[in-house]
């Protein structure tokens, strides 16, 4: 059979699509050329690699320009080094990840021999968000050339200048019926999700993560839903505020707050609140000495989010909030500038829209407890969060919170590094996703898992056929005896 062309007929969504010939394109390229073997995906993450390594420069000078202003050393940690490691680990591993799986022998299957072979689903779909717009698309992509798949790349249209870099690195480094991207607007993430993909990779909003599977649902297509969430940190009155302080500045202010997991709360016993404000200032204060041209401080991405993040600080202080800035020049901000300094929030209202929304940005509304249970309480009342983050000394009481607790990932007595171990899997639960990748878990995430008998001289067949009629009969006699 020559040019094999996709069976599927097209819904009314997909008659007119513009992406739907790249789709095509990839889909017959998929069928004529068989899945990837491990020789080729391995050269494909070596072109990544290589590719990333010559278009680093672009990468964060265009990073720089969509936010108007962010931190090189920020850039180069996380949309740079981070990808090539993971290349690096899941390179390491590849081999042994393809490797057909041994479930064991069941009596019922007749003591076959029984197999799970791993296949690539086909072409897949990637949809990235704007606060990491290389590292949430090629960490995906990593995981989709690892289990042998296609991929058509849609980067965030709020960061155009690096959506294009990305495009073009993809462009120059493979044939686009392997791996394209495409750029624009909304209307072109609206034609992306109505394509019948054989599975789609969305990160970003809740909001929107319920509309990209609202249209994967039509064509039945498989989703991973990276989302986010309100991630909830609680501190133990046992641990050092100062080691806690430490941790949680890495967390929170990188980016100036822009991640998804960034500790978007702090749970503190009411008899702690005092000494962690007096820490934060001080420590803040010598990070940040000043917050007016400073080169450590990413600026909030586009002029709505700045905004909007501004108008929940304002919201919580007309509720009553106290509002601690950390200025430590008492500097004017530039108009147009889009940053907002470390920003305390003390005495909450949580009516607040600060504690409904996902915060994006560097402020950090503080909340006390009485004891760790209604801490725990405070938490699950509330939707489940991608990340948790809890301080102690205490062991035995840490695995009592974990166990007690439902949320993506977590990390004890540390911030955000449960994502940088590229050895684990990484995604949310509930509101805050669907899915996971990361390593062996994203290989797996993106591979189609056969079950496959392979049956030998012995069948149970001939002696089924022998039994009937009356089977029934014979049937039951059996459960009953297992069940006796």
């Amino acid at each position: 059979m020559n040019n094999p062309q996709p069976v599927a007929a097209e819904t009314s969504a997909e008659i007119g699509n513009p992406l739907l010939p790249l789709l095509h394109q990839q889909q017959a390229a998929f069928l004529n050329n068989g899945a990837p073997d491990y020789k080729q995906r391995i050269e494909a993450l070596n072109k990544l690699k290589k590719a990333i390594g010559e278009y680093k420069e672009e990468i964060v000078a265009a990073v720089q320009e969509d936010f108007g202003y962010r931190s090189d050393t920020e850039t180069w940690i996380t949309e740079v080094v981070t990808v090539l490691n993971e290349i690096m680990a899941t390179k390491s591993h590849l081999k042994k990840w393809m490797k057909p799986s041994n479930p064991g022998r069941s009596l019922s299957a007749g003591m076959a021999k029984s197999r799970v072979i791993y296949q690539p689903k086909g072409v897949v779909g990637i949809m990235g968000a704007w606060n990491y717009p290389v590292l949430l698309v090629l960490s995906p992509l990593i995981g989709v050339i690892a289990a042998g798949n296609s991929a058509v790349i849609k980067p965030s249209d709020l960061t155009p200048k690096t959506g294009e870099v990305v495009k073009k690195m993809i462009a120059n480094t493979f044939d686009e019926s392997y791996i394209s991207v495409v750029t624009g607007d909304v209307e072109v993430a609206a034609n992306f999700t109505q394509l019948p993909f054989d599975h789609i990779v969305y990160t970003g909003s809740t909001h929107v993560g319920k509309i990209v599977m609202r249209a994967a649902a039509e064509n039945l297509t498989p989703v991973t839903l990276e989302l986010g969430g309100k991630s909830p940190t609680i501190i133990n009155p046992n641990y050092p505020i100062s080691k806690a302080v430490d941790r949680i500045m890495m967390g929170k202010f990188m980016n100036s707050g822009q991640t998804c997991i960034a500790p978007d709360y702090i749970l503190v016993h009411e008899s702690k609140v005092d000494e962690l404000v007096s820490t934060f200032k001080e420590k803040l204060t010598k990070r940040y000495p000043s917050v007016e041209n400073n080169k450590d401080i990413s600026w909030i991405v586009n002029d709505r989010h700045f905004v909007r993040v501004s108008n929940l600080i304002k919201d919580a202080e007309e509720r009553g909030a106290t509002v601690v800035q950390v200025n430590p020049t008492n500097a004017t901000i530039s108009e147009g500038t889009r940053i907002i300094p470390p920003t305390l929030l003390l005495n909450v209202d949580t009516d607040s829209n600060i504690m409904h929304e996902e915060i994006f940005g560097p402020v950090l509304p503080i909340i006390t407890y009485r004891d760790i249970d209604q801490a725990i309480r405070f938490v699950n009342e509330r939707p489940r969060p991608l990340a948790l983050y809890y301080f102690d000394n205490n062991k035995k009481q840490a695995d009592k919170v974990l166990s007690r607790t439902i949320s993506g990932g977590a990390c004890v007595n540390e911030t955000m590094l449960h994502f940088a171990n590229e050895k684990m899997a990484f995604g949310g639960v509930g509101p805050s996703g669907l899915g996971s990748y990361h390593g062996q878990a994203g290989f797996l995430e993106f591979s189609h898992k056969k079950s496959v008998i392979f049956q030998g001289a012995l069948s149970p067949a001939p002696l089924m056929n022998r039994a009937y009629p009356p089977f029934v009969v014979k049937v039951l006699k059996v459960v009953s005896n297992i069940l006796s």
